[in-house]
């Protein structure tokens, strides 16, 4: 069954949640305070890297099917199920999350519902959030009680966006138990491709349905700095750790996922999901709970630090002047996401400390640029390593994990790679003569 939707903000989830809708059979518009943003959606362009949503955008713009738009009235008139997609940064000088853009749909949308209306929150906000928003919605709204508001988790992977939009592997909504109305029934209308799939459809209260994003986030932050930890342990013993995580994730209770030593996470969610995380359990009175995230977020950060001294120390303690190439800018391959990112802050800091950096991406070069444009960026990667003392692989892009150690040896002025990624053949490196340190590995 075909609904009327609107999706309110068009950065990188609300974007590629409206083409997913639109993919999926609905008609959809989406809506944002920004006209050049609308304007460049308007003509299928997406204004930054997910592997498939240009296509998809490109086809439902032309279909008629998607459409975008500045006037939250005309969203409202034209839509029953209204998403919320915007962003929940982190606030100056506070781990909390800025609620500033979720509660400024509220604000303008709940007015302008005339006619029974749903309303989904797919932002990732603190608990308690929602239970506010739809007391606000039920007072804003001239149609009272009819305009409800249930939550609805997001769970995308950058990189994987369209796919985890079209073919979810589990589906959250989180309804006021004690008003639940019409929202799981109109969830499952919207969602009624992936639950013919036998998705898992989950129906909880609003606080879990909250709690389940940010667990998650926390849970998988937890165990990438798990392994860095463990990591820092196999480089005072000569351990090797990716021989370690692969021993220990065939334990079916652990799994082999996530368990990727190396400069740690980055990005727009995790860093900024835990330290909110924190914050919010402070609120709570409970931030004993969480007091172990603290020291994850710590493992993380200690790892960029870690890399810049395996430079130095590989330059004799002379970084400046010394040259470095760093590749990779994005905080993963598959986006241009340099919110956060592990590569451009090591990139950023070798550059603070005296050293002549140089940085390609094969995405992320526009984004980077505008926040570190005093950086040296190139247009490959043969220029990027050219004269270069040290090589750096700071994103695992397909490019990078396929580079030739031979023809890589004949551009560099010296040959030692740093993998901060674990993720080069590192006998092939050797075998070519490269003295090569990983993370948590075996050095040559």
């Amino acid at each position: 069954m075909s609904l009327r939707i609107s999706v309110f903000g068009t950065g990188y989830l609300g974007a590629t949640h409206a083409a997913g809708m639109a993919e999926l059979g609905h008609e959809v518009v989406g809506v944002d305070i920004d006209p050049a943003k609308i304007e460049r959606l308007s003509r299928g362009e997406v204004p930054f890297y997910e592997p498939g949503l240009p296509e998809l955008l490109r086809k439902h713009v032309e279909s008629g099917r998607l459409r975008f738009t500045t006037d939250a009235a005309e969203a409202a008139e034209f839509a029953d199920v209204h998403f919320i997609g915007v962003g929940t940064p982190q606030k100056k000088g506070s781990y909390a999350a800025d609620m500033t853009f979720v509660d400024s749909v509220i604000e303008t949308l709940a007015p302008l519902i005339t006619r029974p209306a749903v309303i989904l929150g797919k932002s990732t906000v603190p608990v308690g959030t929602a239970a506010r928003l739809a007391a606000r919605v039920r007072e804003l709204s001239p149609v009272g009680d009819d305009a409800q508001l249930g939550w609805n988790p997001e769970f995308l992977r950058e990189g994987f966006a369209v796919e985890d939009t079209l073919r979810p592997d589990r589906l959250v909504i989180g309804v006021d138990k004690d008003r639940p109305g019409r929202i799981e029934e109109v969830a499952r209308e919207v969602y009624a491709d992936a639950i013919s799939r036998d998705t898992p459809f989950l129906v909880t209260d609003l606080a879990t349905a909250e709690l389940v994003k940010v667990s998650a986030n926390a849970f998988l932050a937890t165990k990438i700095s798990f392994i860095n930890a463990i990591a820092e342990v196999c480089e005072a013993t000569g351990a090797d750790v990716v021989e370690l995580a692969d021993a220990i994730g065939h334990d079916a209770r652990i799994g082999r996922k996530f368990l990727g030593a190396g400069l740690g996470f980055g990005g727009g969610c995790l860093p900024k999901d835990i330290r909110a995380f924190m914050a919010r359990a402070g609120e709570l009175g409970v931030d004993q709970a969480l007091t172990f995230l603290r020291e994850v977020d710590d493992v993380n950060m200690r790892r960029r630090e870690h890399v810049i001294g395996l430079v130095e120390g590989e330059l004799n303690g002379r970084l400046q002047g010394g040259k470095v190439a760093v590749l990779g800018a994005a905080f993963k391959p598959e986006s241009d996401d340099i919110r956060d990112s592990p590569a451009l802050d090591v990139a950023g800091r070798l550059h603070l400390k005296g050293a002549d950096v140089r940085v390609f991406d094969p995405e992320a070069m526009a984004n980077a640029a505008k926040v570190w444009p005093t950086l040296t960026f190139t247009e490959s990667a043969a220029e990027a390593v050219k004269d270069a003392e040290v090589v750096v692989v700071a994103t695992e892009w397909k490019e990078f994990r396929s580079l030739d150690p031979h023809a890589v040896a004949d551009l560099v002025a010296g040959k030692v790679v740093i993998d901060g990624r674990n993720c080069l053949p590192a006998e092939r490196w050797i075998d070519a003569g490269w003295r090569y340190l990983g993370m948590g590995r075996h050095s040559s």
